[in-house]
């Protein structure tokens, strides 16, 4: 008894005996996007990384005006130029350190240049904020430490 389109309650849907995509093994495997050399994942010819050029972008940007409103301050000027190198330098970093080949030298130096940059901004950022509160100081303090033991002192073994 044909239903005409009309679902009745109570009944089953059929389900399908076979697949509704058909595998086939002798086809040829779909296109792969090419692989850059240095262990580094395979990416896609035609993709541009928008997020992190718009970061950069807005980072380039804001570092511009701090810079035209403090310019005549030498040493707000200095941290506003060191924090502006920092960035780049520690995001590059931890770019390649992600993708070294695990236990390699390069991989043991990416990961100290990774220490010593978080280490320098944590400081300046403490400094900047606040001069004389001994709770910023004994924080960025504790997370320097923190990250030299995590990064150095305890290292999993596998």
């Amino acid at each position: 008894m044909p239903n005409d389109g009309v679902r009745v309650v109570g009944t089953t849907t059929p389900i399908a005996r076979e697949p509704l995509l058909q595998w086939q093994e002798d086809a040829a495997p779909p296109p792969q996007p090419h692989e850059v050399g240095d262990g580094q994942p395979p990416l896609d010819a035609d993709s541009f990384p928008w997020l992190p050029a718009a970061g950069f972008a807005y980072l380039t940007f804001s570092s511009g005006m701090a810079l035209h409103r403090c310019w005549l301050d030498r040493g707000d000027a200095a941290f506003v130029v060191s924090a502006y190198a920092d960035f780049p330098l520690l995001f590059w970093c931890l770019w390649r350190y992600e993708r070294v080949e695990p236990g390699s030298s390069l991989r043991e130096w990416l990961k100290l240049a990774v220490w010593l940059l978080m280490s320098t901004l944590t400081l300046l950022f403490s400094y900047k904020v606040a001069t004389v509160a001994a709770v910023v100081w004994v924080m960025g303090l504790a997370t320097t430490c923190g990250g030299f033991l995590a990064f150095f002192c305890f290292q999993k073994t596998t």
